[in-house]
Order: C-alpha cells, then structure tokens, then sequence
C-alpha cells in the first residue's frame, strides 16, 4: 500500500510538471505556479507607479485636508471661513475651467493662504489619454494658474482617481507631484451629515500622514467642515498643507501609496 502512495504521489508531481512546463512554454501559467515547480525561474512583473496616497511622516500627527473644484463655486466663501475659523490651510485642486469661469474664487482661496494644486484643465479620463495628450491637460491648467496668480503649482491630482503609468509619468515630466487620498470623506455621495463626519473621523485609514478628500461643492461639507475639523484636532492631528506634508526629494513609495523618506 505504501509503494502505491508513493507511485501515485510521484505520478501526479510528474504530470503537473509537465501541466506547468506546457503552460509556462505558452504564458497561461500563474508566476506562484512557476516558482513552485521551478524554482530557478526568476518572475517578476514590471512595478506599477503610484501616486502620493499618505506619507510616512516619522511619527508626527500631521494630516492634510483637501478640496477637489471642478464644478460649482457656491460654498467657496463658507469653506474659506471655516478653515481660518480654525487656523487650517487646506490644498485646493481646481481645474482649468474652473479657473477660467471663478477666477475671484481662486484669488481668495490663494489669498487665504491655501495650496493650489492642478487637477487637470478639462477633467477627462486621463488614463484614456496618451503622455502628450496628459502633458498638455496639465500644462493648460497650470498655465492658467500661473497667468492669474503667478503661481507655478507642482501638486497634480488625477480626475476621478484615476491614473496609470501613463498619467503619472506625464505628471512627473511637467514637474508634478502626483496625489491621491487615503480618507475620503464620500461628500459627493450625499449621505447625510453624520454619515461624512463618521466616515472621516472614523475612517480605517486615518492615521499620521492621511490626506483626506473633499469637494468645494458637495451639499453637506459646509455644514460638517468644522465639526470635522474640531474632530481631527481633539485626534490630536496638525493639519498642514499637502506641500508641507509631503516629502520633497529622497524618498520612495511602498506598495501602498505611502511615501516614505529615505
């Protein structure tokens, strides 16, 4: 019986060596496969970009708030109140249309103190796009910032959260950083009050080093900013700019999005 065993067991090791063999000769086999029954066999897929998700900032109880514009301009004066209420300078991302069509709101928000940073001229689908194609949806939004304020903006959040290595590199090649979040508030949802300040406050991700999301327009965030804010601070969180989040040179990211210093 015991002779037995061992026949079928090598049997069946034969035969999924060759299963595997034939597979990898036609790239329909799992990497994990591969190594399994060849263990010389060195697999490695190319490494994706990511953006800026978090940052590691040494243990430091910093955050940061910010603020998607690509639509409506109403709340502008109420979310600039609240922030200087509570001595919170925020990044602002704003499209290039927006620019053009709310160019006072945009003084009074870079006035106020804020970070601008680039969230495209026409909102597409950028990951839809070639380099060039990204490079000069960026460049006309930045161009537009420039030529109003005078302000040359380096902080870039793709549309919809959307990107690829394509859209990062284009970013990157026009002197770009590249953001996303790790909070997101869900404001855009429409949820309800409770709903967003629960969401944030209690949000799995929050933590030293988050970047949470909001948008200039969405129906409860004005009423639930402070409250929120108030939240974070009781938290024991600093809230800082993305500029001043974020590490400048000599760092690298993880595969989780956090950028950490070297």
């Amino acid at each position: 019986m015991f002779k037995k065993i061992i026949k079928r067991k090598r049997l069946i090791l034969a035969v999924l060596g060759i299963t595997a063999a034939f597979s990898l000769s036609f790239g329909i086999v799992r990497p994990a496969l591969i190594s399994h029954f060849y263990p010389t066999v060195q697999t490695s897929a190319a490494k994706k970009m990511l953006p800026i998700y978090c940052v590691d900032t040494k243990g430091e109880k910093k955050i940061a708030v910010s603020f998607d514009a690509a639509w409506g301009a109403d709340d502008t004066d109420t979310l600039l109140d609240i922030l200087q209420k509570n001595n919170v300078k925020a990044t602002f991302f704003l499209c290039g249309y927006w620019v053009d069509k709310y160019p006072d709101e945009v003084k009074k928000i870079y006035d106020s103190g804020h970070d601008i940073g680039n969230h495209s001229n026409t909102h597409p689908h950028s990951s839809q796009l070639s380099l060039e194609q990204n490079k000069e949806n960026i460049m006309a939004c930045h161009d537009k910032i420039k030529s109003l304020l005078g302000y040359d903006a380096f902080l870039y959040r793709p549309p919809f959260g959307e990107y690829n290595d394509t859209v990062l590199n284009a970013a990157k090649e026009c002197g770009y950083y590249s953001v996303q979040w790790d909070v997101d508030s869900l404001d855009w949802k429409e949820l309800g009050t409770d709903h967003e300040i629960n969401q944030v406050l209690n949000h799995k991700h929050l933590g030293n080093g988050s970047i949470i999301l909001f948008h200039n327009d969405a129906k409860y965030t004005p009423e639930v900013l402070d409250d929120i804010i108030k939240g974070l601070k009781e938290k024991g969180y600093e809230i800082v700019p993305i500029s001043e989040l974020i590490h400048k040179e000599n760092y690298y990211m993880d595969h989780e999005g956090r950028q950490i210093p070297k």
